[in-house]
């Protein structure tokens, strides 16, 4: 089976967040990425599994410049066999998924795998936009897959309970916790990673279809009252008249 799986990068959480040219864009000095969490721990280890109990070939993808090939490396180390940058800075979801879909349009991938959202964005848009690109089923927020014959079972939460659900390959499916565990690379993986291949790919065009104003900071969190378990009355006094339901 091959498997493509799209990875981002993602600022690390603990990098501290700024904005330049009047708040305009993102200020990337001093920022620490990382492979996007949802993207690693989920699509990635799952696409892993699968390639070790059924055989098969499993690439990376992602739309960035050279500066992001370390997190490509990353991926790699974790286990990927090979790995393509499309040399593009990704403008907005549909810019991305445009521009895999159409590598992906020339590979003939048995499966297409995302995280369900980036931790920096929170769109949850990609997955979608491949598979209709490319005209094949999808399923999002997937937490369960398993191979069945020529297709897939899968499982996700919804409202109430879990929803099963089967779908034929080829097809794009958003990977949630619970479909995988995180794999921590091992020297032998990170010295392998060195030598795997990384290709390039030009980028298609595509139409802009968003553009960014502004960004701004969340307003900031008030102090917190620390109140002793046995002032009770104090609590509750506090509670009606100074808690907000947000």
């Amino acid at each position: 089976m091959k498997i493509l799986v799209c990875i981002s990068k993602s600022p690390d959480t603990t990098s501290k967040i700024a904005f330049t040219e009047d708040n305009t864009k993102f200020d990337e000095n001093g920022v620490q990425y990382i492979v996007n969490p949802y993207d690693e721990w989920y699509a990635l280890v799952r696409a892993l599994e699968m390639k070790e109990s059924n055989g098969g070939q499993v690439t990376i993808v992602t739309v960035g410049a050279v500066a992001d090939e370390a997190v490509i490396r990353k991926a790699l180390a974790i286990g990927a066999d090979e790995a393509v940058r499309i040399d593009a800075d990704p403008k907005d979801a549909h810019y991305t998924a445009i521009q895999i879909a159409e590598y992906a349009k020339n590979n003939a991938f048995d499966l297409i795998l995302t995280g369900k959202e980036t931790i920096n964005y929170n769109g949850s848009q990609v997955g979608g936009m491949i598979a209709e690109a490319l005209d094949l089923p999808y399923v999002s927020i997937a937490t369960k897959l398993d191979v069945n014959g020529n297709g897939l079972t899968l499982e996700r939460e919804i409202v109430g309970g879990i929803q099963v659900v089967e779908v034929s390959l080829p097809a794009v499916i958003s990977c949630a916790k619970g479909m995988a565990e995180q794999r921590i690379p091992n020297m032998r993986g990170i010295m392998a990673a060195r030598t795997k291949p990384l290709q390039v790919v030009s980028p298609v065009a595509v139409e802009d279809l968003t553009k960014f104003s502004s960004y701004e900071m969340p307003n900031s969190k008030s102090a917190v009252k620390m109140i002793s378990p046995d002032n009770i009355d104090e609590l509750v006094s506090l509670l009606h008249n100074e808690a907000k339901v947000i």
